[in-house]
């Protein structure tokens, strides 16, 4: 299994709608400037277009919609070429499903063509938002749905990575493995809102995975696996003795994605990894952890189901390699005064280290070597604790992010943009000097004040604005998604007089 095909590829069908007191030819030739204009900027691949062109007709809708699943299209754009046929437009989307869906409203193109040329899709928009209302349909509306041609092109683009989210939940299982740790209550929720979105999940007993991992001894793909893993790992192969137990777990978890991921397209694990694992398997798994999730099968810490989930949704906005790490520990303030203070446009509670023992991709570490566990060592065998990837996470911009169930099973988020800093940890595990302006405040207001756990989901790039757009389309309500407020903007719990 490779990064690209646990996670969809999607393929938006454009439906232009036409109402019957508009000029079809509006939205016919609206649809035609948008497709080229969406092939000279993108892959045209990423798009079909539809020749039906619905015009105040259910029989319309229903000869647009076997159109474009016959064209294999898994997302759907609902574009406005003039007003719209609220009815049968909005039937289009909920016949669509589960599926993404989203809508957009041709501009008028120019003064000089405001009478036989002017289609009030401006107007149409309201409308259709109403009726999708009405009839409990998600649909994705842009911030300002309404443009030419460029400018939809740049929304249905925009929508790809929320589309690749929406569909890769509906096709997901996840795969877990024990319960969670002892004092690990914060990583317990409710599985309910998994069924809400759509997800399947598999939970196994440790001793199950044990099982197959003892079958797994004399796998003649271990020694395969190990050259690959030492080539990985270059210079920092400190401990290459543990090499064969790691690959032999590997193909165990790979071998038990295949075997059960049944008629679910995608799948993502939420892993053990202490109190017992490391006596039982000899090994820490956090490496193998930080190798699967770098091809695309993110695979959670201490059997955090929301946040395998959320790593998910990440890999699908990103496209790319993610982690979960604890929101674990302060900035000292002589680091701060010496690496960050006026060199970051950062005060010293915007700064936090995020950490965990060694399950970062080495592609986002500045530098990896092999090590032993040593907050485990303190209490095991050192040798029973190898097995983790530990550096400093790469510099750059990161998306902090969340989606949890609370235990009462309501969907809560939370996202922030931020950057992990070019500065030296001098700690230990995969670790980094993380920046989210005002992380203070959203730390005490967010964070504590919504009861989130420890481990937050982290994705390379600002995805802030796609995330938060996922999480409002899977119904995460407006006081349950939190994100970083301005100075001066007050959280409702915040004390006004500090």
């Amino acid at each position: 299994m490779n990064f690209m095909n646990n996670i969809p590829q999607i393929k938006v069908g454009i439906v232009a709608v036409s109402r019957d007191c508009f000029p079809a030819s509006l939205s016919k030739t609206r649809r035609e400037a948008l497709v080229k204009a969406y092939a000279e900027k993108y892959d045209a691949a990423d798009i079909y277009e539809c020749p039906i062109t619905i015009i105040e007709s259910e029989i319309d809708m229903v000869n647009a919609l076997a159109d474009v699943n016959a064209a294999g299209c898994n997302a759907l754009c609902v574009y406005l070429g003039n007003f719209g046929p609220e009815i049968s437009e909005t039937l289009l989307a909920k016949h669509w499903g589960d599926r993404p869906v989203m809508f957009c409203a041709a501009a008028e193109e120019s003064q000089n063509d405001l009478v036989g040329g002017r289609g009030d899709a401006y107007c149409g928009m309201l409308n259709a938002s109403y009726n999708l209302q009405l009839r409990n349909v998600k649909a994705y509306i842009p911030e300002y749905p309404v443009g030419d041609a460029e400018d939809c092109a740049d929304m249905i683009h925009g929508f790809l990575p929320i589309a690749r989210a929406i569909a890769g939940l509906h096709d997901l299982k996840i795969i877990s493995f024990g319960p969670r740790p002892l004092n690990f209550l914060a990583c317990n929720a409710p599985i309910k809102q998994l069924y809400n979105l759509g997800v399947e999940i598999e939970e196994n007993s440790e001793l199950d995975l044990y099982e197959a991992f003892l079958k797994h001894a004399d796998d003649p793909r271990i020694p395969e696996v190990v050259e690959d893993m030492a080539k990985e790992l270059g210079a920092g192969n400190k401990i290459p003795e543990v090499l064969p137990k790691l690959a032999q777990y590997e193909l165990t978890l790979l071998d038990w994605v295949e075997a059960h991921k049944g008629y679910r397209k995608y799948v993502t694990i939420a892993g053990k990894c202490w109190p017992a694992f490391q006596t039982m398997f000899g090994f820490v798994p956090c490496y193998v952890n930080s190798r699967l999730t770098g091809r695309g099968i993110p695979v959670s810490c201490e059997v955090d189901i929301y946040g395998a989930l959320s790593e998910f949704i990440g890999t699908c906005v990103s496209d790319d390699v993610v982690t979960l790490l604890d929101i674990n520990n302060s900035v000292p303030k002589d680091m701060y005064k010496e690496s960050i203070e006026g060199k970051f446009p950062y005060k010293h509670t915007d700064t936090f280290m995020g950490f965990h023992c060694g399950n970062t991709c080495s592609t986002k570490l500045a530098f990896h070597s092999m090590k032993y566990q040593m907050i485990m060592a303190r209490s095991l065998p050192r040798e029973v604790t190898n097995g983790t990837l530990e550096g400093d996470i790469a510099p750059g911009e990161i998306t902090f992010f969340r989606l949890q169930s609370t235990a009462d099973a309501k969907l809560r988020a939370y996202v922030a943009n931020g950057e992990v800093l070019p500065v030296a940890t001098r700690s230990f595990g995969s670790i980094g000097v993380f920046a989210i302006h005002e992380m203070g405040r959203f730390y005490r207001h967010v964070l504590i004040e919504k009861g989130y756990p420890h481990h937050g989901a982290v994705a390379f790039g600002h995805w802030g604005k796609e995330l938060f757009e996922v999480f409002k389309y899977l119904g995460v309500v407006s006081e349950d998604l939190g994100y970083p407020k301005a100075k001066g903007d007050f959280y409702p719990t915040e004390n006004p007089f500090n």
